[in-house]
């Protein structure tokens, strides 16, 4: 069996780097345009569906595989094409979009390292942070505010729901993303907004019936609409130093029950207070590579509560291109060369955008951080992460259509001011 080159050299790296990237949404097609942007490379994606807008591009090879998201056909795969790409000489360098791909990577890091580069953190830190109960346990030892919080085993059939203590409405999430992944059932959301008990017992149910059975979160709802909302990408080095820190504040937020919490403007807002607290949990639990975590500011005492931690890429990375950062080269240079990276301050002047202007106009409440996303419309700083005027016809075309098709779609899904 082949194995990856070693002792690669900076002037080869750029003609011999081969990225693969596990996943087709909007974090992947950053990873295409950071790629190529580095090191003038097509990459190659691998996704169970085809999605027009970035199947499309010419900065990729685009792959269709069933059942790609499983483990029985995921890593045979990257075996096989590992061997192929070792035996031509090629740096086959690994990256994932989504928690389920990062997960089964991360757990099969030792056997795929035999052929890939990846960036993807080791399992053990992984699968630590990923668990909610974990991560809201560092929280309270680095002093990081979070909301109350009550975990429910869904794998107690028949057990009822412990809500004592908490008032209505609720919030209710799983505690494992990459598991929950797999779960069907009907009314299934990323996150329940729970205004009586006996939903909650119906979603409780719903999970216990299901294959899901990890843990169900029950939280404080922590008031305020969308603007509330924070996400922070981090970039730790071998000594979980953050080698960046972008802050984004949101403005607007998907409400579709298969996409809640996606957000879709968000513009930079430097906040020291919430870096510092980011970079005490890396530390605490030796975490190298990028993440994003999730916070909402509480206008009840002023505190930035953190939501979750996502040990990747997020869906919104695309913003960290627009910071001017090359997360993509770090990654690699870090990785294959053991180069360490120095510290990068991200500059302002954009706003990461998934809408039409007239959603934003018509959905956005009138709070201070809409005048700053209408503006960027206005002055042409504002981004959408499938808009590359480099990129082929068919792709800016299906890209056009993704983006005006939300319009539609935010008529029927229409956000309201107490969500959080």
């Amino acid at each position: 069996m082949a194995t990856r080159p070693r002792n690669i050299g900076t002037d080869e790296l750029s003609r011999r780097i081969q990225p693969v990237i596990l996943g087709a949404d909007y974090s992947c097609y950053a990873y295409v345009r950071a790629f190529w942007e580095a090191y003038r490379v097509r990459s190659m994606i691998y996704a169970g569906s085809d999605i027009k807008s970035i199947s499309r591009t010419r900065f990729a090879d685009y792959h269709v595989e069933e059942g790609v998201d499983s483990e029985e056909v995921l890593i045979p795969l990257l075996g096989r094409m590992g061997d192929r790409l070792c035996a031509e000489g090629r740096v086959p360098f690994l990256v994932t979009c989504g928690d389920f791909y990062a997960r089964i990577v991360s757990k099969h890091k030792p056997e795929l390292e035999r052929w890939y580069y990846t960036p993807v953190v080791d399992f053990d830190v992984l699968d630590f942070v990923t668990q909610k109960q974990n991560f809201y346990e560092v929280c309270e030892q680095v002093g990081m505010a979070y909301p109350k919080t009550r975990f429910l085993d869904c794998s107690l059939k028949g057990a009822a729901p412990d809500d004592e203590g908490f008032a209505y409405p609720l919030v209710a999430k799983p505690s494992n993303s990459a598991h929950y992944h797999y779960a069907e059932f009907e009314g299934k959301r990323k996150v329940f907004v729970i205004q009586t008990p006996e939903e909650l017992r119906r979603v409780y149910a719903a999970l216990q019936d299901s294959c899901y059975d990890d843990s169900l979160i029950v939280q404080e709802f922590v008031p305020g609409g969308d603007s509330h909302m924070y996400a922070l990408y981090c970039y730790a080095d071998r000594d979980s130093n953050p080698v960046f820190t972008v802050c984004g504040h949101v403005g607007l937020e998907d409400h579709h029950p298969g996409a809640i919490g996606n957000a879709v403007a968000i513009v930079p807002e430097p906040n020291e207070e919430m870096a510092s607290a980011a970079a005490r949990f890396l530390k605490k639990v030796g975490y190298h590579g990028m993440c994003c975590f999730d916070a909402k500011y509480d206008a009840r005492d002023g505190s930035y509560r953190f939501l979750e931690m996502n040990a990747r890429p997020g869906r919104s990375s695309w913003l960290v291109l627009l910071s001017g950062i090359n997360y993509a080269r770090i990654q690699v240079e870090d990785v294959v060369l053991g180069v360490s990276p120095d510290p990068v301050k991200p500059r302002g002047g954009w706003a990461y955008v998934g809408v039409p202007k007239a959603v934003i106009e018509r959905c956005m409440p009138d709070v201070p951080v809409r005048g700053r996303v209408l503006k960027a419309y206005d002055n042409r700083t504002a981004s959408f992460a499938l808009d590359w005027p480099a990129d082929s016809l068919s792709q800016r075309f299906w890209a056009r259509v993704n983006f005006m098709h939300q319009v539609s779609k935010f008529k029927r899904y229409l956000p309201e001011p107490d969500q959080p």
